[in-house]
């Protein structure tokens, strides 16, 4: 059943029918699968992974990607929790991970300009309670995401064989 949920990982265009041919599994067990993965939220939803630079004709119409790692101070009995719900919960937020090294948290925040970036996280990210420091480091290119690729296919250099 593993197999459905990664098949649907890497394109969520498949059809059940096409599912069920990859994995030797009935069409309708296959069906049957996903709509509980749907219904109990293992599913959350599907999405294309777009390269924006290669599409936005509007070149003024930019967004900056940065990752921010902060610093926590630990609570009795929640740990981190609170504090990850709490920033996950901001629009700017794409994700939120618990990471191990010398800080607590990373996020992943989509803005407009730099300058929104950095407002958000000296207005609404460093003033919450028990965050004791952030860093944030900027996307400069985007070479891979999602397990996608962003740069062109290299050339087949291999020679032609022919019968």
């Amino acid at each position: 059943m593993r197999e459905i949920l990664e098949l649907l990982e890497r394109d969520a265009q498949l059809s059940h029918d096409t599912i069920a041919t990859m994995t030797g599994l009935p069409v309708a067990e296959v069906s049957e699968a996903i709509a509980t993965w749907e219904a109990s939220g293992a599913i959350r939803r599907y999405k294309a992974v777009i390269d924006w630079d290669a599409v936005d004709e509007d070149p003024t119409r930019e967004t900056v990607t940065a990752f921010i790692d902060v610093s926590l101070a630990p609570a009795r009995g929640v740990g981190f929790d609170d504090v990850a719900a709490r920033i996950a919960r901001f629009d700017e937020v794409r994700s939120v991970y618990l990471v191990s090294g010398s800080h607590d948290l990373r996020c992943t925040v989509i803005a407009r300009t730099i300058r929104a970036v950095s407002d958000f996280v000296s207005q609404k990210l460093s003033t919450i309670e028990r965050v004791q420091s952030t860093t944030t480091h900027f996307v400069l290119k985007t070479y891979k995401r999602d397990g996608d690729a962003f740069t062109p296919p290299e050339a087949d250099h291999r020679l032609p064989v022919t019968p």
